[in-house]
Order: C-alpha cells, then structure tokens, then sequence
C-alpha cells in the first residue's frame, strides 16, 4: 500500500500537466462513464463547520477514490489549518486499499483551483486580464496560481476578503510571486472585474447583480454545502450562460439551488461544464454576455487528481 504525506504529494503537483485530467473527468462526467453517488455531510452548527464525503468510480478504472475532507473555520483562532482530508484509493476488483493520501486538504484545494480556471479559460472573454479573487483563505491562492499557469494571457489580480487585515496580508505575500492588489472595496471591484472568482464560505450574497457589467465571467466555488451562497439570485437570473459541475448536485446546494428554488431559473438554464468542453458553442459566444459557473466539487476530480498524483510517484 502507498502512503504519501503532504510534503510527498506537493512534491509531485504540476498544475499544467494535472489541467487535462481534470478537463477531461468534467467531460467523463457529462457523459455519465462517471459513477457519482451524492455527496455526503455532516454538519456542526455550533462552529458554522462541516464535513464532506466525495467517492466516485470511473466505470472500467480497477480502482475508486473516497475522500474526506473537514472545514472548521474557528480552527483559526487555536493556530490550526481550517481544513483537513484525507484520500483513499480502493481496488474496485477487491475493495483492497491501494493508497491512502494524506494530503491535508491539499489536493482539494488545487484541484479546485484548477477547476476555476478551467471555468475561466472556457468561459471568459479571450482579453480578460483583470481577475477579483473574493475571499482570503486557503483557495485564494490556489485560485491565483491556477489561473497565472492556465490561462493564456498574463493576468493583474485584486484580492478581496471580509476580513481586512488576513486580506492585506496576504496580498503583500503573493505580490511577491503574482501581480496583485489589495482592494478594500469590493463594489468598484467588481465593475472593473473581467474575471470574478468567489471562494468564501458565506452564508448570504457578497455580490450584487447591478454591481456586475456585461461580458463579465464568474466563477463561484464556496457553496459546497446546503446553506453557503456568495451570489445574488438576480445575479444568476441575469446571467446568459449558466454553468455547473454537476447539475444534480448544484440545484441541491449550489449557488443556482437558491435561484432555481426562488423560481428565477428553470432546469433548461444550467448547462453542464463538461458538455461546454466538449461543444464551446454551448458556452459564451459573443463578449457582451455575463457567464457564470457554479462548481461544488465533484468526486471526478478527485480521482483525477489522486491518479496524476500516484502516477507520478510511481515514474
């Protein structure tokens, strides 16, 4: 059995060589090659925490991946990480465990990252250069570093997050290696945004439709779980192209579940981000158009990501 611990793992990430499989697990999964049963919660109401449990098998694949991973954000104030999780990669002939990840939280989050640049790089007018990054945890970086190796133009951020000074913090640390800003505030932000990305776990909408011009992309990856929402349902109305990671979950919990249950959209308005892959038409087509894609996390880029991870252990 394979253990990796996290130094091990981060060792061996390459997020332009890791960017086609996770690509190419959005598309498996539109096609449904992808067994995804839903994702599982607990909850912690007392520490606004949770806990969530992704596992899904690649049909053919001799092997299936589980993952647990934790948000408890008071873990803050007693000097620990906020997140944690682990992955395990079971052989689908004998259930035998293959490899246990213990990643710390570590794979979620770039594959995340990774994920919202995907978005970004299918979605987003070809001249963007300007990209808010809304909230100043962990993701925000992962966010910044995907979208500086993924997309094809050089990019200026601006980073946004409700707590000011982890926010300022962290924008003098990434103005070492990216071109970024502190913004303090997130109204002018946002009309200036080519690209907005939203990665907080807020309970109630950060971003406002009058605030968001034509021809602007989102990207919104905070609702993981029932209850957190970063973005007004006008917003979501409004929005021409509507993208989701997995439409079954995303009217479960997603940012579009709180539109689709006001009744401002229908089913028919999301369109699945691996069928826009695979037919760009589907997607953005003229500049003018606001797009968005609401990505809850998918247990296909789990597997995709554990897969690179061990395929490049064992070289």
């Amino acid at each position: 059995m394979i253990s990796l611990s996290r130094t091990e793992i981060e060792a061996l990430i390459d997020l332009p060589s890791i960017a086609p499989h996770i690509e190419e697990a959005y598309r498996l999964t539109s096609a449904g090659e992808i067994n995804l049963p839903p994702v599982g919660h607990i909850t912690f109401p007392d520490l606004n925490a949770d806990c969530h449990i992704e596992y899904g098998h690649l049909v053919g694949s001799d092997s299936f991946v589980i993952k647990v991973a934790t948000g408890f954000p008071s873990n803050a104030a007693l000097g620990l990480e906020t997140g944690n999780s682990l992955v395990l990669v079971m052989s689908a002939k004998t259930g035998v465990v293959q490899a246990v990840l213990h990643d710390e939280m570590l794979l979620t989050d770039v594959r995340t990252g990774i994920g919202g640049a995907i978005a970004s790089r299918v979605l987003a007018r070809k001249d963007s250069e300007r990209v808010l990054i809304v909230g100043a945890g962990p993701q925000a970086r992962r966010q910044i570093e995907a979208h500086a190796a993924l997309m094809p133009n050089p990019l200026r951020f601006e980073l946004w997050g409700r707590n000011t000074e982890r926010t300022k913090e962290l924008a003098a640390v990434l103005s070492n290696e990216f071109d970024i800003t502190y913004s303090d505030d997130l109204q002018t932000s946002v009309k200036h945004a080519d690209i907005i990305m939203t990665a907080t776990g807020a309970n109630s909408p950060l971003l406002h439709s009058e605030w968001v011009h034509a021809g602007t992309h989102i990207t919104a990856v905070g609702a993981d779980a029932p209850s957190k929402q970063e973005l007004d349902p006008n917003l979501i109305k409004r929005t021409d192209v509507i993208a989701v990671d997995l439409a079954t979950q995303c009217f479960d919990h997603g940012e579009v579940s709180h539109a689709f249950h006001a009744g401002l959209i229908h089913e028919r308005d999301v369109t699945e981000l691996g069928v826009i892959l695979e037919a760009p038409s589907k997607g953005r087509i003229n500049e003018g158009q606001i797009t968005l894609a609401d990505l809850t996390g998918i247990a296909a880029q789990d597997i995709a990501i554990a897969t690179c991870i061990l395929n490049a252990h064992t070289k």
